[in-house]
């Protein structure tokens, strides 16, 4: 597990660490059965509170991501490809929904979307 959290992103910190874990389980670079390290450890290694960690990991538990095995930790779901690609284009295409609305609110063409996306990209 690789994350870097910024503390001069707009976003808080429990979807930070909820956003990198899920894309790394969704790209396949966390396999189906591995642990993840135990709430209070990923707190003391990111230097964050318990609180954020334990909220990122309950938001990957609902999002059927991740599972709990009382006293032995949480782990990642077992995954069918077709499951995979459909939980990853949800994800995706969540995503995309809430940019988009934000994208129109300045009045941006589709058009001008897809050429800056491209640039970015």
């Amino acid at each position: 597990m690789n994350v870097t959290i910024s503390n001069k992103s707009e976003k808080p910190i429990y979807e930070q660490l909820y956003e990198q874990i899920s894309a790394q389980i969704l790209n396949g670079e966390l396999v189906s059965g591995y642990c993840l390290p135990p709430i209070r450890q990923a707190a003391l290694e990111l230097g964050v509170s318990v609180i954020t960690v334990k909220k990122a990991w309950e938001g990957l538990e609902r999002s059927g991501l991740i599972y709990t095995v009382t006293g032995k930790g949480c782990f990642v779901t077992e995954f069918t490809s077709d499951e995979m690609l459909r939980i990853r284009n949800e994800t995706i295409l969540k995503q995309l929904e809430n940019d988009t609305l934000y994208y129109k609110s300045f009045g941006v063409t589709l058009d001008e979307i897809i050429e800056l996306l491209k640039r970015v990209y």
